[in-house]
């Protein structure tokens, strides 16, 4: 097995889309990188991210208008988006053996 080397900054970034989709899962993400999803994991536990297990306890005050519910969850999906786009054009610029980041 070859044994690859990411720069930080691309460690940095696959870790912060993790962060970013509370709904993924590491093989999801990891897929999404085309990268094996136990260097995503290492990754993850080395710089300490964790999720909380289990469903969250805490309900909001009041319930969202549809609109707002609605809007609140477009916005969501763009920043989802562009932080996925970003990554994956750092991705391809590194495998098509451009270094600088």
């Amino acid at each position: 097995m070859v044994m690859k080397n990411y720069p930080p900054q691309f460690k940095a970034d696959a870790v912060a889309l993790y962060e970013s989709r509370p709904e993924a899962t590491i093989r999801q993400v990891a897929a999404d990188l085309g990268i094996n999803p136990e260097t995503l994991r290492n990754w993850v536990r080395a710089a300490g991210v964790s999720r909380p297990r289990g469903r969250r306890a805490e309900a909001p005050a009041e319930p969202p208008t549809p609109l707002e519910a609605e809007n609140a969850a477009l916005r969501k999906k763009v920043r989802e988006l562009e932080e996925e786009r970003e990554i994956l054009r750092k991705a391809a610029k590194y495998f098509a053996g451009e270094t600088r980041w």
